[in-house]
């Protein structure tokens, strides 16, 4: 079986000197800077005389701006981070012009991610010790795990987080990623706020709510950092607790996903899930701090980028696919079915548990369109959005027995849309 050659990024805590913390803390913020400058010099020039100024163009401004008194301080620091600055901005931009996001935003100094990328030319790293630019000595790095045996990292990135603690990534081609074995097996998931996640096998999988079990400790720390006077040390110390807070409960969330995504991933050869509208359900003031805790949006990404590793098909069913109404024995759709009703029995005579019926409806329909060959995504040229190949709604039951003919198809790791019926 062939490797597929994947970047990964390996993260690790690091410990720098008071000496590295300084030199570090510069470079942020000459990092920061350069990209601000570089940004307000293309809106500029857009601006003022319709031109686009593309990274040539702002490398060679950032030589001119170190010549001056002004900004001569950019000197002391090493060149490579301000030029992956400007790099990341050409990148912003043209995500931009591609329609994939915004107009690039300038960086806060609160706000903002405090970080350096280095590339080759500005580190050193053998035998496990990582020597940046303009430092003499190594990072102090917790190696939590190695990396991969032979193979040396090619961009090394240093970032601080709001609770002050320090992170070194190392970006490098991991060989032991490899295609899984190809099972026979395929999984519906079914994202709630109840339960994380309901399977097609009915299977629940309970939610962690780890913001709420942090909630009364959270609301303390916030109320403290309320008291305190603005730009005073004793708020500067209230401020990193409450992010402390927020990083504990981040981290936790991150590793219970990663389990379950690797478990969904391993043991199943699709996986199909809902394409949640996860921002309009952000905006339900009822729904916004369990939605949020709930991470749905990172399970998906987890799903979408472990399939491509290891030779998986995630196959992704429309939002207004109706999952919870339809029967799946008789191909029946209710009306209404509010929230608060998790059984229900369809007229004929099936009971279904709310969750666990959805579950496989979003797996029958995953596998039927992939089976037919039907692409992706609902036609908009077509009036109502209809699918380009017309599709019967198929009872659950038979496409599960459907076996190899109902599985999906495709290259590995590719993301299906199931068009809207």
């Amino acid at each position: 079986m062939a490797t597929t050659h994947v970047k990964r990024a390996f993260r690790y805590r690091c410990y720098p000197t008071d000496a590295q913390a300084a030199e570090l803390s510069r470079t942020f913020g000459c990092v920061r800077l350069v990209y601000n400058l570089a940004l307000a010099a293309r809106v500029e020039a857009w601006a003022e005389r319709g031109e686009r100024v593309g990274y040539g163009a702002t490398s060679a401004l950032l030589t001119g701006w170190k010549r001056t008194a002004e900004l001569a301080f950019l000197s002391e620091v090493s060149c490579v981070p301000l030029q992956q600055a400007l790099r990341h901005l050409q990148a912003a931009f043209v995500n931009f012009f591609a329609g994939r996001a915004g107009h690039p935003r300038f960086k806060s100094k609160k706000r903002s991610r405090a970080g350096a990328e280095y590339t080759r030319s500005a580190f050193r790293y053998r035998d496990g010790r990582l020597v940046l630019a303009k430092m003499a000595e190594p990072l102090d790095i917790r190696w939590s795990r190695p990396l991969p045996e032979g193979v040396s990292p090619s961009t090394v990135t240093v970032s601080r987080d709001a609770a002050g603690r320090w992170f070194v990534s190392l970006l490098c081609e991991d060989p032991n990623v490899r295609p899984l074995p190809v099972l026979d097996t395929a999984v519906g998931v079914d994202l709630g706020i109840a339960h994380l996640a309901v399977l097609s096998t009915g299977e629940k999988v309970p939610n962690p709510r780890h913001e709420r079990r942090d909630r009364t400790r959270l609301a303390r720390a916030q109320r403290e950092l309320a008291r305190k006077a603005p730009g005073s040390s004793n708020r500067e110390k209230a401020r990193r607790k409450v992010a402390r807070i927020h990083a504990r409960i981040a981290d936790r969330r991150r590793d219970f996903l990663h389990q379950l995504s690797t478990r969904l991933v391993r043991e199943n050869q699709a996986v199909v899930v809902e394409d949640l509208p996860v921002r309009g359900m952000l905006r339900n003031r009822r729904l916004a701090r369990a939605v949020a805790d709930a991470g749905w949006a990172e399970l998906r990404s987890m799903l979408a980028y472990k399939c491509a590793w290891y030779g998986r098909e995630l196959v992704v069913v429309d939002r207004w696919f109706p999952s919870s109404k339809l029967c799946g024995v008789c191909g029946t759709v209710r009306d209404h079915l509010p929230l608060h009703v998790r059984t229900w029995e369809c007229a004929c005579g099936a009971v279904h548990d709310r969750d666990v019926n959805a579950a496989r409806n979003i797996l029958a329909a995953g596998l039927a369109v992939a089976a037919c060959g039907d692409g992706v995504g609902p036609q908009r040229s077509t009036p109502g959005g209809q699918s380009s190949v017309k599709q019967e709604v198929v009872p659950t039951a038979a496409l599960v027995r459907g076996g190899p003919a109902a599985r999906p198809r495709g290259l590995p790791g590719q993301s299906v849309i199931v068009p809207r019926r």
